[in-house]
């Protein structure tokens, strides 16, 4: 199926919400709009003439390897896509490393690049000051600005709206963002050499899928808090894995462990997050996670597995441990495998999920360069079943055959979708 514009790829639930096609469009025709059930997604304007740069951007339709960077480690391509180097450790400012929602080893990366390298500042996403359960796009620049806006964030972003802030700034800067966003930069890089030659450092935080609005909305119904009692929310961070904090504007805090709000939150991902073959930033330069194969309090200070994509990537970390910001160590790679076991379960099944759809007649995402089928072959009888036949029953019992509404058409049962911060460049 060809597409027009990305209201179409939305309309299949194809959208990962990262915002490259409001950055793309020459026309300025395309607002984002939090979806409170699915996500950031876009709505385009009437005046559409159907150039297709907002397509060609995006990674909800096409995410592919086109290119294999030297060195990479075979034994690990299959399940993991381009790894150099692995890493355990954390960032050497103890402060950076209790904020961050493992080791803080992505925001001491940042910083090094913008204090010692030069760099303009950091594009990511974080807390909404006003409707702090939401998120916003950020140009960070200091130290304290990126402690600030340090964790994760398990509810929708799309930092790549603001792209046009790297584009425009004086000298290379680093983008942070989930593994779509990185794809996503790519892709569009390549459509802006200007925007390719500026971006000087590109980090990928490790990703599950990013739950909808709606879970943060219902896990503070379910804890009895409403959405306007919430002066400031944390998801994690604060020691590791750290916990799930709502601070109140009666001064109060609710806390939940990371374990249960995760576990309430990641029932609210959408479709697409369960397609993508992606959990580790593969298009990254250095891409950083949780290192789960070992247990985890929730008070211990924060410990990031860190991962050489390319050889920009290596620079970085080695110059990085030199200048004093990481404290970090080489890991056994296989140790990539056994911390995020369940991201290679998912890539495994995604093979049988798009095979089932495609049976129905529904459009799927172009995903290559990931071996679906080799990893979908490495399963059990029963997991291939379920992979093929569970994804059946959904597509019947949710509709997923038919489009879905687009995003000018259920505008009303939206939140407030908060633009990118501009000016800093």
């Amino acid at each position: 199926m060809e597409f027009r514009n990305v209201d179409e790829i939305a309309s299949w639930r194809m959208c990962l919400g990262c915002g490259a096609c409001a950055y793309a469009c020459r026309q300025g025709n395309i607002r984002l709009v939090d979806i409170i059930r699915d996500g950031i997604r876009p709505a385009v304007g009437s005046g559409c003439d159907g150039c297709g740069d907002c397509v060609q951007v995006c990674p909800g339709l096409d995410t592919s390897h086109k290119e294999w960077p030297e060195n990479a480690l075979r034994e690990l391509s299959r399940g993991w896509g381009p790894v150099q180097e692995v890493w355990e450790g954390h960032a050497a400012d103890p402060e950076i490393r209790f904020a961050g929602s493992s080791g803080g080893a992505a925001t001491a990366l940042a910083l090094y690049s913008v204090e010692r390298l030069g760099m303009h500042g950091a594009l990511h996403s974080g807390a909404d000051l006003d409707e702090p359960w939401r998120n916003k796009t950020v140009f960070s620049r200091t130290r304290d600005e990126l402690i600030k806006r340090s964790g994760s964030r398990y509810s929708p972003a799309s930092p790549c709206d603001g792209l046009a802030s790297i584009e425009a700034a004086p000298s290379p800067s680093v983008f942070i963002g989930k593994p779509c966003d990185v794809a996503a930069l790519r892709k569009a890089g390549e459509k802006r050499p200007a925007l390719k030659a500026n971006t000087g450092l590109a980090l990928s935080i490790f990703c599950a899928g990013t739950p909808s609005t709606l879970g943060t909305l219902e896990l503070l119904k379910k804890l009895n808090l409403s959405a306007g009692e919430i002066k400031a929310l944390r998801y994690r961070g604060m020691g590791w894995p750290g916990m799930w904090n709502a601070a109140l504007k009666n001064g109060k805090e609710v806390k939940l462990s990371y374990m249960e709000a995760w576990g309430f939150l990641q029932k609210y991902r959408p479709l697409r997050c369960y397609l993508c073959p992606d959990g580790t930033g593969e298009f990254a330069d250095v891409s950083c996670g949780d290192p789960w194969y070992r247990e985890a309090g929730e008070t211990e200070p924060g410990l990031s597995m860190v991962v050489a994509r390319t050889g920009l990537g290596k620079k970085a970390i080695s110059s990085a441990m030199d200048a004093g910001y990481l404290k970090l160590k080489r890991i056994d790679p296989a140790l990539l495998a056994r911390s995020q076991a369940n991201l290679l379960s998912k890539r495994s099944a995604i093979w049988g999920r798009l095979a089932a759809m495609r049976i129905f007649g529904i459009p799927v995402p172009r995903l290559s360069g990931f071996s679906l089928f080799r990893n979908w072959l490495g399963l059990s009888i029963s997991e291939k079943t379920r992979s093929f036949a569970g994804t059946a029953r959904r597509v019947i019992t949710r509709g997923y055959y038919a489009r879905a509404r687009r995003v000018s058409q259920i505008e009303g049962e939206t939140g407030k979708y908060q633009p990118p911060e501009r000016g800093h460049p």
